[in-house]
């Protein structure tokens, strides 16, 4: 990433702004760390680059973009203003330490799926990627998030196991552990873009478009209570929590997204009270 900054200066001859320092007529707000949200407003008409990725641009210049789990520390945002006038930004990104486990001795079919399911996945993951491609006009994000069930927390974003020496797929949301049967809300308001009651991994599942490429999922529901294309309000019930697909117990598995890029949902909500 150091080089690629290196050489947008040298090739469009502009000059870097100061890490973490938005450029004049750009404002922004959220967590400058692996999994971190940021949203903010630019003059329309402003393009963006976070790296080699294109940021959409509302036309009133809303924007969000996001940061995956093992984020590059020094991150280019280029900025092009309406006037032609280009700055780079240099994005100071925190690194985060996960919790890493390692359990042996288990069965193989625990830790690899088997043969007669595996384009079933592959079906149902490519339907997953496609919803999360979509670049809709919607600013829900801005809304900000409340908790989307009620219960202690029982797994966190970018933990991963390793199974039988074999690293599997960190986790990429939140786990809320609660009874089966209680019930799930919108933790924003957005449109159903997915409502399925039996996938592979996830089982019942619900996946709301929050606008610009922002999505959340809601896994292992017991019972999904919208369709595919329903408006929901913030708070607004979607179904309830279970242990459908590969879950060992009835939790939420709540994760959000900008487009391919996971995001931690913990650092958009608000502190529960004790």
């Amino acid at each position: 990433m150091k080089h690629l900054f290196a050489a947008l200066v040298a090739l469009l001859g502009i000059a870097p702004a100061l890490a973490n320092e938005p450029p004049a007529g750009m404002s922004w707000r959220g967590d400058f760390i692996q999994g971190g949200m940021i949203t903010g407003s630019v003059v329309p008409g402003t393009v963006l680059r976070l790296g080699d990725r294109p940021v959409p641009v509302g036309p009133n210049g809303e924007y969000v973009f996001g940061f995956g789990r093992d984020e590059a520390a020094d991150m280019p945002l280029q900025v092009r203003q309406p006037d032609g006038q280009q700055v780079l930004v240099r994005l100071q990104i925190a690194r985060r330490d996960y919790d890493i486990q390692r359990i042996d001795g288990l069965p193989p079919a625990q830790v690899t799926p088997p043969a007669a399911v595996l384009e079933r996945i592959r079906r149902e993951n490519e339907k997953i990627a496609e919803v999360r491609r979509q670049n809709s006009p919607r600013t829900d994000f801005l809304q900000g998030w409340i908790w989307p069930a009620d219960g202690p927390v029982s797994g966190v974003y970018g933990s991963q196991r390793i199974l039988n020496g074999e690293p599997r797929q960190p986790h990429f949301g939140v786990d809320i552990a609660a009874p089966a049967g209680s019930p799930v809300v919108a933790s924003a308001a957005g449109i159903v873009v997915m409502a399925e009651k039996d996938l592979y991994y996830t089982g019942g599942t619900v996946i709301l478009d929050h606008g610009m490429g922002i999505t959340a999922a809601y896994s292992h529901l017991r019972e999904v209570g919208v369709t595919v294309g329903q408006q929901v309000k913030q708070g607004e019930a979607i179904g309830t929590v279970g242990a459908t697909g590969r879950a060992t117990g009835p939790h939420l598995d709540w994760r959000v997204n900008w487009f391919d890029v996971r995001l931690d949902p913990l650092l958009l909500l608000p502190a529960r009270k004790p």
